[in-house]
C-alpha cells in the first residue's frame, strides 16, 4: 500500500506558502499548491485534500510529491514539457530577430508589427510577442554625440581638475549664452490647473522678438552674473566680460569655462584677454557641452521660468529673466561635479568601441 510522504514546514516555508495561498496576485495553479500542502502538513490525506479543494486525487498527489522532494522550488514553478519542441516556430522567431537587427523595409526606416508580419507571412501578434520577449523596440531610437575634438582628453582633463580642485585666490565660472530666447504670447488665454484637469494653454503663439541670455555661475557660491543682450557676436560677449569684471572681487584670478563658439576667439576679445591677465578662458572639448554646468541652470529656467509663459514682449521676458536670477542670488545653490576625468574618459573610451563593433544596417 503506497503512503504518501510526510509534510513538516519550516516557519519560512509555513509563511511562504500562506502568503501564496491567500494572495490576490498569485498564480491560481499556485494558490491551489500551496493549499494542498498546507492542508498535507496538517495532517490530512490525499483524498480529504482531494475533496476539500474539488481537485483531482493525482495532482494532489503529484505536488504532495514534488514538494517532499524539492520544497517551495517544486511547486513554484511547472515541470518543462515532454511534448515536441516548437522548432518551426523557434525558426520564424529567429527570421523575425535576424530582419528586425539587419534589414530595413524598402519605404520605411524601420519595422513595424504590420510591416514585419507581412514580409515574414505571419501575424501581427506573433511579431509583437518576439518583440516583447527580446525587448526589440524598432519604433524607438536615442540620439547621441562623441566629440572629435583632437585635443579631447587634455580639455577634459583641464576643466574636470578646475571642478575638482579649484585653483586658491580664484574663482572658477562656468560661462555661456542662451540665444535666440523668444518672447512668446499665447493667441488665447489657457486655463488654470484644478481638481481632475491640468492646466490648459494654446498650442500656437505670437512672437515679439528674441533677447540672448550671457549668464555665468560661480562654482563655490552659485552666484550668478547675468544680462540680456539683443544679439550674440564678439561685442556682445565683450560687454559681458566687462560685466564680470565689475561684479567679481579685483584680487582675484578668474577661471572661465567656455564653449568653442566663435565669438569667444576673435581677435579683439583676445586682445582684451591680453590686457586683463586675471581671466583665463577654458574651453570644453567640441560637441560636450554636458561638461558646462550652467546648462543645468539654463534647463532650470527654461522649465520654471519661460516655458509655460506668455510675454507680451521682450521688455517683459527680460524683467522675468532677470528676477529670477535676482532670486536665485538671494539664496544661491551651486551644483556638484563628482566624476573624476580617468571615470568620463574610460566610458568614452568602451562606448567607442562599442559604436565601432556595430554593424551597419
Amino acid at each position: 500500500m503506497r503512503v504518501a510522504p510526510q509534510i513538516i514546514l519550516t516557519d519560512p516555508q509555513r509563511q511562504t506558502l500562506e502568503s501564496w495561498a491567500r494572495g490576490r496576485s498569485t498564480p491560481v495553479r499556485l494558490m491551489q499548491r500551496a493549499q494542498i500542502v498546507l492542508r498535507a502538513a496538517a495532517g490530512q490525506r490525499n483524498e480529504q485534500i482531494s475533496a476539500g479543494l474539488e481537485l483531482d486525487r493525482g495532482l494532489v498527489g503529484r505536488w504532495r510529491s514534488r514538494f517532499a522532494g524539492q520544497g517551495l522550488a517544486g511547486i513554484e514553478k511547472d515541470a518543462p514539457g515532454r511534448g515536441r519542441k516548437p522548432v518551426a516556430r523557434d525558426a520564424l522567431a529567429g527570421k523575425i530577430i535576424a530582419m528586425t537587427t539587419r534589414e530595413k523595409p524598402t519605404n520605411a526606416t524601420h519595422w513595424s508589427t504590420r510591416t514585419l508580419a507581412k514580409a515574414v507571412g505571419t501575424s501581427q501578434s506573433m511579431v509583437h510577442r518576439v518583440w516583447r520577449a527580446h525587448q526589440l523596440k524598432p519604433h524607438l531610437v536615442r540620439t547621441f554625440k562623441f566629440s572629435n575634438d583632437p585635443n579631447f582628453v587634455a580639455k577634459v582633463v583641464d576643466v574636470v581638475g578646475l571642478y575638482l580642485n579649484p585653483p586658491e585666490h580664484a574663482l572658477v565660472l562656468w560661462t555661456d549664452e542662451k540665444s535666440q530666447v523668444q518672447a512668446l504670447d499665447r493667441t488665447q488665454p489657457g486655463r488654470p490647473l484644478k481638481k481632475g484637469r491640468c492646466g490648459t494653454m494654446t498650442h500656437d503663439y505670437k512672437r515679439h522678438g528674441t533677447t540672448t541670455l550671457f549668464t555665468a555661475i560661480e562654482l563655490a557660491q552659485g552666484k550668478l552674473i547675468g544680462t540680456c543682450l539683443p544679439r550674440h557676436r564678439h561685442q556682445e560677449w565683450l560687454k559681458f566680460l566687462r560685466l564680470i569684471d565689475a561684479q567679481t572681487p579685483a584680487d582675484l584670478d578668474l577661471h572661465l569655462i567656455v564653449d568653442n563658439y566663435h565669438t569667444h576667439k576673435h581677435v579683439k576679445v583676445q586682445r582684451w584677454l591680453t590686457k586683463h591677465p586675471r581671466f583665463h578662458l577654458h574651453f570644453i572639448p567640441t560637441s560636450s557641452s554636458w561638461l558646462n554646468l550652467i546648462e543645468r541652470w539654463f534647463r532650470q529656467i527654461a522649465d520654471k521660468r519661460i516655458r509655460r509663459e506668455a510675454f507680451g514682449s521682450v521688455r517683459a521676458l527680460i524683467a522675468v529673466i532677470m528676477d529670477s536670477i535676482a532670486k536665485h542670488n538671494a539664496d544661491p545653490q551651486t551644483f556638484t561635479w563628482t566624476a573624476k576625468a580617468e571615470d568620463i574618459l574610460e566610458k568614452v573610451r568602451r562606448a567607442r568601441a562599442v559604436l565601432n563593433n556595430v554593424p551597419s544596417i
